[in-house]
């Protein structure tokens, strides 16, 4: 059984790494490895393939960035000419990415199996290019891997038959579990001068956040503010930091410590030697809930709620207030108490391929 392995971005290498390595135990699957480069730059792509011991692309597209619509139509094409000359029984994409709902068009259009992991997340917020990208893929995949319960219950109430859909759980877990002890081994903490429990973390890239000027100074000003209680690491996503010079915003940074961003060893070591992260990413809130750190999340919805339900993670929006609150709260010592959701163990990846091997292999 011939399975072509979707990446294209940096949340997805976190996600094929586990997966990558669980086909060694299964000799009936070939696995192809395929790279769009739909994000391909040395700190976003290359560096996270040594770290995480993910095999060189057995295919690289080189498709590189793009508006939303010419970037999935660049991919589609290129994609389809794969298709024609592999002739996969599946496809196998992961997320949320451009790269995850072009090529799922394409297997969808040639009769190909299409499996998606991370499948029945929704933010319901169709705004997001993310939403609409999962919400086309999960419509076309023939196995539908969910991480948390929340995500059969939204595919159920879409009319997507349950036998397409198994919970596995969260494998970007099996990546952060796995790999937590040379993260421990990073000197990234005496780089910066920080102790542990004693910074907050952030991130920042999402459009709605860091595009519109008002919207980031306030983020901006009220992270100065805060640096009068407590350090301030920000490791500065390209566009944000363009931003932020465009804008000339550069004057709330003079009280925070500034990174360009860090490598996957680097960023697990801050996060899980922090006393808060702030950020808008959708897979920090997993990571932090995981890692039992108390999280701020900058949006006005998530696609993963049981973070907030059962994990560390509180959802704010971009009230600024609210912000000041729970910052305080984490310094306190005074997070809610949470608990690790069902599955997120380190054990998603085997998961994965026996529901493969019993739903699709021979059929």
């Amino acid at each position: 059984m011939k399975i072509i392995n979707i990446v294209g971005a940096r949340p997805n290498f976190m996600k094929i790494a586990p997966l990558m390595d669980a086909y060694k135990n299964h000799k009936e699957i070939h696995p192809l490895l395929l790279h769009t480069g739909q994000h391909y730059d040395r700190q976003m792509s290359d560096d996270f393939f040594s770290e995480l011991n993910i095999p060189q692309p057995d295919i690289s597209l080189g498709i590189g960035s793009d508006t939303q619509s010419k970037q999935v139509a660049r991919i589609m094409m290129a994609f389809e000419d794969v298709c024609i000359a592999e002739k996969p029984d599946a496809i196998l994409v992961v997320g949320d990415v451009n790269s995850t709902m072009a090529c799922s068009l394409v297997a969808g259009k040639m009769g190909i199996k299409i499996i998606h992991l991370e499948a029945g997340l929704r933010s319901f917020d169709r705004t997001m290019p993310e939403e609409i990208n999962r919400i086309v893929t999960d419509s076309l995949a023939d196995l539908l891997l969910t991480p948390s319960s929340d995500a059969n219950e939204n595919l159920k109430r879409e009319g997507i038959s349950e036998d397409k859909v198994q919970l596995v759980g969260n494998i970007m877990i099996d990546t952060l579990l796995k790999f937590l002890p040379k993260a421990e081994n990073s000197s990234i903490l005496e780089k910066l001068n920080l102790k542990m429990q004693e910074y907050l973390l952030v991130t920042l890239h999402r459009p709605g956040n860091v595009d519109d000027g008002s919207s980031l100074e306030k983020i901006l000003k009220t992270l100065d503010q805060l640096s009068e209680k407590i350090h301030i690491v920000f490791p500065v996503h390209p566009r944000t930091l363009k931003n932020i010079r465009s804008c000339k915003l550069e004057m709330y940074l003079k009280n925070i410590i500034t990174t360009e961003p860090l490598g996957y060893f680097d960023f697990q070591k801050l996060m899980a030697s922090s006393k808060l992260v702030v950020t808008d990413s959708g897979g920090i809130q997993e990571e932090t809930t995981v890692l039992k750190i108390p999280c701020v999340t900058l949006r006005e919805n998530t696609e993963r709620p049981v973070t907030i339900t059962e994990g560390t993670n509180e959802l704010i929006g971009t009230d600024m207030e609210k912000l000041v609150f729970f910052s305080e709260k984490a310094i306190e010592n005074k997070w809610k108490q949470s608990k690790i959701p069902d599955f997120w163990d380190g054990n998603t990846a085997r998961r994965v391929l026996d529901v493969i091997i019993n739903k699709l292999a021979d059929k």
